[in-house]
């Protein structure tokens, strides 16, 4: 079988690389059709081509060039016509689409096409939001949701027919517990004095690092680090966490895969105190790694945690549950192995990619019958 995935601006090159790289040891021919990720290496492609045919002239110029924007939009309607000639698989798996209000219009008819709704909407979304939500997933013969609670939301909110959904959850990424070029832990985290909690990933409003600060003045004997790329002001947060009775160690910025496995081998705890989210490969890191994780209860985030007891989960935006829960795994190591295992094993078995694989596989065959 001859699969084609589309992800047009890399917004998710290590969930891309995974799924097609499982998807070949299936025994499927694969072809990834993307832009080149600047921001810094991305996982080698091992049994899938790789062909970066969108925004080339933008990628050239780099993340720093002037007017970058508006020559990556000028860049993508040629480049969205172009494409229509490179999909000659069996089945056409897209990804993400850059401008889904027009890109669901362009692209070709023929062929079975599938589409992950890695997020389906915002909470309360406007009128224009579902409208382009309905025409792109619409436009689709099966739309994979990663839980139970995206599925369901593709039907309430998005008026999507049961039969058109697939539920196939992420897979954990244990590429990452054996990179053969492992960096050491960066300089700014050495000498934790205490259990470290992390929170890990893009920084950004939503992910609640103004309500961990709340409840890290709440935790004794703990350091706590954010780490992660900022995509929003940081120096008010920065300077409330001065004030805080125990340590907080900022490292605000893009984070190589290369540097992952000691930062996630030095924490204690993992937490994602989101606001909202559908699911996040910061958690599927974790999984990989067998950590302790605090999920706020949003999403798909509960699904984890109920069905597998790999996490342990508190309301969104609440604070004072949130510290509860994380003074309790820092001060009881025997709790906290316990999450450990029950992560590890939920990463071995259903979040595991040759799992995820079989199923994508079988939807395949499905649509193209």
């Amino acid at each position: 079988m001859r699969v084609k995935l589309v992800d047009p601006s890399a917004f998710t090159p290590p969930y891309d690389r995974a799924l097609a790289r499982a998807l070949a040891a299936a025994g499927a021919r694969v072809e990834l059709i993307t832009s080149e990720f600047l921001y810094g290496p991305v996982p080698e492609a091992e049994g899938y081509e790789v062909s970066e045919t969108f925004y080339r002239r933008t990628a050239r110029r780099g993340l720093d060039a002037r007017g970058r924007l508006p020559l990556k939009l000028a860049e993508h309607l040629p480049d969205m016509l172009r494409l229509r000639g490179l999909l000659d698989g069996d089945v056409t798996h897209y990804q993400w689409l850059t401008m889904p209000a027009l890109d669901h219009l362009l692209i070709p008819g023929r062929g079975p096409k599938v589409m992950t709704a890695h997020y389906v909407a915002s909470p309360e979304p406007k009128w224009w939001e579902l409208t382009t939500a309905q025409r792109t997933f619409g436009s689709m013969d099966a739309v994979i949701a990663h839980s139970e609670n995206g599925a369901r939301r593709l039907q309430e909110l998005i008026g999507l027919q049961a039969d058109r959904i697939r539920v196939i959850p992420h897979g954990a990424f244990d590429y990452l517990t054996r990179l053969p070029d492992e960096a050491p832990l960066p300089i700014e985290l050495e000498g934790a004095e205490g259990p470290v909690i992390l929170f890990f990933g893009l920084m950004r409003p939503y992910k609640g690092i103004d309500t961990l600060l709340e409840a890290f003045s709440g935790v004794e004997g703990a350091e706590l680090w954010v780490v992660g790329n900022p995509r929003m002001e940081l120096a008010d947060l920065i300077e409330r966490s001065r004030g805080l009775p125990g340590r907080v160690r900022w490292l605000p910025r893009f984070i190589e895969d290369r540097e992952i496995p000691a930062i996630m081998r030095a924490a204690d705890v993992l937490t994602l105190p989101y606001r909202d989210i559908e699911q996040s490969g910061v958690l599927y890191t974790g999984l990989a790694f067998g950590k302790a994780m605090v999920l706020s209860d949003v999403g798909g985030f509960g699904e984890v945690a109920r069905r597998h007891d790999a996490a342990r989960l508190v309301p969104p935006e609440d604070p004072a549950a949130l510290a509860t829960v994380l003074s309790e795994l820092t001060t009881n190591e025997a709790t906290r192995r316990d999450l450990e295992e029950r992560a590890t094993a939920a990463a071995a078995g259903p979040y595991s990619w040759s799992d995820i694989a079989r199923s994508t596989m079988r939807l395949y065959r499905e649509v193209g019958a």
